[in-house]
């Protein structure tokens, strides 16, 4: 029977203690079955498609639509995360981007994650908060 040294041992125990603290820093996992997050991922701040999402969200109507459907907003801008402007930590933004397999600096794209954890829309143009609204009332849980 072969044994491991002491050191590929504690490589192994620490490479598991890395997975472990990755998937709990995953801010999605505390968001299941309780909301569904949109989630702008932006190259920049200055990308016109932030400016659209937050103006629109700014606007009283769509404000109340996306709140009755128990929607949240992260933003990843660079390398900088928040959940509905409040900031995340870097191992927080790092292991949303994972869950997404996204990547900073990518060209800007919309997700939208039901609340089972599912990836229901992947966008980087043409979509709209109205055809966003139209796809949760058609989930399952919102019926």
């Amino acid at each position: 029977m072969k044994t491991l040294p002491l050191a590929s041992l504690a490589t192994l125990l620490l490479m598991g203690m890395a997975t472990t603290v990755q998937a709990a820093d995953n801010p999605l996992a505390a968001e299941r079955w309780k909301t569904r997050p949109l989630i702008l991922v932006a190259p920049t701040a200055d990308d016109p498609q932030v400016s659209r999402l937050r103006e629109e969200l700014a606007q009283p109507a769509n404000r109340e639509a996306f709140a009755e459907r128990e929607m949240v907003l992260y933003t990843v801008v660079g390398e900088a995360g928040s959940r509905n402007d409040e900031p995340l930590r870097p191992e927080q933004t790092r292991a949303l981007l994972q869950a997404l397999d996204a990547r900073a600096g990518q060209p800007t794209t919309l997700y939208l994650v039901g609340k089972d954890g599912g990836i229901k829309v992947r966008e980087e143009q043409g979509w709209s908060l109205e055809a966003l609204f139209g796809t949760v009332d058609r989930m399952p849980m919102r019926r």
